[in-house]
């Protein structure tokens, strides 16, 4: 009995898995804060993609999304030459999602990053500090507490329509005169503290801020999932190269194959046509087997695949 309990659990698992809506995560736009990162960093880093970074990370540990790995949107957006202007357009990105294959594409931007008093001279102390401990050596000595605000956007690919717009925003509960100031030492800082995933980021007031305003942009993205329309996708090719059991598809992302499907494999037969226009109207195609793709780009698709032996070169699949 308990051998069937747990079968029925991992099918009801798998049928859960399959019907996740995919979404991808663009790096987000901070133009307005871009100023003030060298204060803070010392450098002018990519906080866009520090936060799309942690975004990522809580929608993968919530589950509620099934979401694109970051390199293969990283490897597509430079395929594109994608700019970073063009990271809060909902137009470009829908663009990108529809090639990665998924439902819904993130963007989103930064609208406020540093202390909550807006201050410009206060803040850079951590790096470089004269005695190097974060919070002495400073150009200011008021404390003042961490704000970080962002905003996403859920984007539909097919539609570049805008789903849901989530605002989040986020304090610290500490206080400070720097906002890298986690105590101990600052050498090595700049390395330590621009991976915003990290723990020793987060254990700064700045990193707790940026926490929580993430925190709070990802369960209302999570709360929009329902509004995600529910495509199907017919999908029509032919089989390009055999291998042994592996199989290359002349359609895929284009097509809107993606990793995980399965696709029928059939060997046409003798075609019908219409009397009256001489059109194709069906074919006594003969089922072969079905193909698992593994691998998508935007032309092409590999797959593995079971059934009769003997698939060749012009058998056609399809979903």
């Amino acid at each position: 009995m308990r051998s069937v309990i747990l079968i029925a659990a991992l099918v009801a698992s798998a049928a859960v898995a399959q019907d996740k809506k995919r979404v991808a995560v663009m790096n987000f736009e901070y133009g307005t804060v871009q100023s003030g990162l060298s204060a803070i960093f010392g450098s002018n880093i990519d906080v866009g993609k520090g936060i799309a970074d942690m975004l990522v990370d809580r929608l993968v540990n919530d589950g509620v999304y099934s979401v694109i790995e970051r390199k293969a949107l990283d490897k597509l957006i430079a395929e594109q030459n994608f700019s970073n202007s063009d990271r809060a357009d909902p137009s470009s990105a829908a663009k990108i999602g529809k090639l990665l294959g998924v439902n819904a594409i993130v963007i989103g931007s930064i609208t406020q990053f540093g202390r909550d008093d807006k201050s410009t001279n206060i803040g850079g102390g951590a790096i470089g500090g004269i005695t190097g401990r974060f919070g002495v050596g400073g150009v200011g000595k008021r404390e003042a507490k961490a704000v970080v605000e962002i905003t996403a956007r859920l984007v539909d690919v097919n539609t570049g329509e805008i789903l849901i717009s989530a605002p989040g925003k986020g304090q610290s509960t500490r206080s400070g005169t720097t906002l890298l100031g986690a105590g101990g030492s600052s050498s090595g800082a700049g390395a330590g503290m621009t991976d915003m995933s990290s723990k020793n980021f987060g254990a700064t007031i700045l990193g707790e801020a940026t926490n929580k305003a993430v925190t709070e942009v990802a369960s209302k993205v999570e709360a929009g999932a329902a509004r995600l329309p529910t495509v199907v996708v017919a999908v029509e090719g032919l089989v390009a190269d055999v291998s042994g059991s592996t199989l290359v598809l002349n359609v895929g992302s284009h097509a809107g194959v993606k990793v995980g499907d399965k696709l029928q494999v059939t060997r046409s037969g003798r075609e019908i046509k219409d009397p009256a226009t001489g059109k194709v109207i069906r074919r006594t195609d003969s089922a072969l087997g079905e193909v698992a793709i593994t691998e998508v780009d935007a032309q092409s698709s590999v797959g593995t695949y079971t059934g009769t032996p003997g698939v060749k070169v012009g058998d056609r699949v399809k979903k």
